[in-house]
């Protein structure tokens, strides 16, 4: 906090010489997984597959959009998904059988302010508590604040998802409050929880994260040795 000449606090300066851009859609490679840009002609029968048939439908409970009944109506929603550029859709994809198993999307995209928001995330059975879901997180991380050098990283959701809030809060993010009647969906109210991590959260999480990651940390059959948690304290 600053003082101005009319003795008023004011935020700290910001440097307005840095250009941030759009954020890329090259692919991001783990250990695990690998994330790429969600191509409907190449992923969608797979994806379909994972999170519309081996998948029971409360997945979808608290997304905007689904249960697909058909491979036809989840394409044409793939299609129609992957040409926007804000969500930005991703696929996450299994090393070892080189199958998606999950999405996950950057969206309300504000380069000049250097905001993003991650979202849609769906991850199938499969993904749902391993390895391959914290670090695909990482991963998108890594990109917002390394290589694109965003200021802020926010997660919203449901505030009756707790899942999902669980989930924000071992990935590091930290809750700002709760939105009330901030959206309609399935014609239901949603009262929102945000979260988020600031730039300057992101060195010291980066390391717990790498630590976590590091091969020690597993056993031959991927399980982890100690949580992320506990390399975060």
């Amino acid at each position: 906090m600053n003082i101005n000449n009319f003795d008023q606090p004011v935020g700290n300066a910001v440097d307005l010489g840095q250009v941030r851009e759009q954020l890329s859609t090259t692919p991001m490679q783990g250990q695990f997984c690998r994330i790429e840009k969600l191509l409907p002609d190449k992923h969608g029968r797979t994806l379909y597959l994972a999170l519309c048939q081996y998948d029971d439908h409360k997945n979808w409970t608290y997304l905007p959009y689904g249960p697909f009944d058909s491979f036809a109506s989840f394409e044409q929603w793939l299609v129609e998904s992957a040409a926007n550029s804000d969500p930005l859709f991703y696929v996450i994809i299994d090393l070892k059988t080189d199958q998606p198993i999950g999405l996950a999307s950057y969206l309300r995209i504000n380069p000049e302010n250097g905001v993003v928001e991650i979202g849609h995330l769906h991850f199938s059975t499969k993904m749902q508590q391993t390895a391959h879901a914290s670090e695909a997180m990482y991963l998108m991380m890594k990109r917002v604040f390394e290589e694109q050098r965003y200021r802020r990283y926010e997660w919203k959701c449901d505030d009756l998802n707790g899942p999902s809030k669980r989930a924000a809060l071992r990935l590091g993010f930290s809750f700002e409050g709760v939105f009330r009647q901030a959206t309609i969906y399935k014609n239901r109210n949603r009262d929102t929880a945000w979260f988020a991590i600031l730039d300057t959260q992101w060195p010291l999480l980066k390391q717990a994260f790498e630590s976590w990651l590091d091969v020690d940390n597993f056993t031959e059959a991927a399980q982890q040795k100690a949580s992320l948690q506990s390399f975060r304290s």
